[in-house]
């Protein structure tokens, strides 16, 4: 009788080894192509927060030399962008406001480009990234 069991079951049984050998690899190759896209969405986000902290930085720094009220509130706008740049949290990986606070960035930068009459389009290719006016 137990030779029979053991014909009967190994279908059962080699089922089970496969489906265990199998989720073991699966974990593996997905925690990899997880680093993979994290990293890569990430400097995507860095490359492109960066740019805009850039910008802000240099526009700022052009309109201090003038000191008119209609420059005034282009320099509060630009403060507020960069307030919001630096608050960002780049290295916490499990912040749940991430995308949101991205979009008021995004906005917000959308907003000075407005006030300083720039057309701004911000891309990222897979050869290379620009900030066009």
């Amino acid at each position: 009788a137990d030779l029979f069991d053991g014909i009967v079951m190994a279908e059962q049984r080699f089922h089970g080894e496969g489906y265990q050998e199998g989720f073991a690899e699966g974990r593996l190759a997905g925690m990899a192509e997880g680093r993979r896209y994290g990293a890569f969405h990430g400097a995507r986000i860095g490359s492109e927060i960066g740019c805009y902290l850039g910008f802000a930085l240099t526009w700022h720094s052009l309109l201090q030399k003038c000191t008119d009220e209609k420059n005034s509130k282009k320099i509060r706008a630009l403060d507020s962008l960069i307030g919001m740049i630096k608050k960002f949290p780049y290295e916490d990986s499990t912040y749940d406001k991430l995308q949101e606070d991205l979009e008021k960035i995004r906005g917000k930068f959308k907003q000075v480009c407005s006030m300083l009459n720039i057309q701004s389009d911000f891309r990222i290719g897979t050869e290379r990234s620009s900030l066009t006016f």
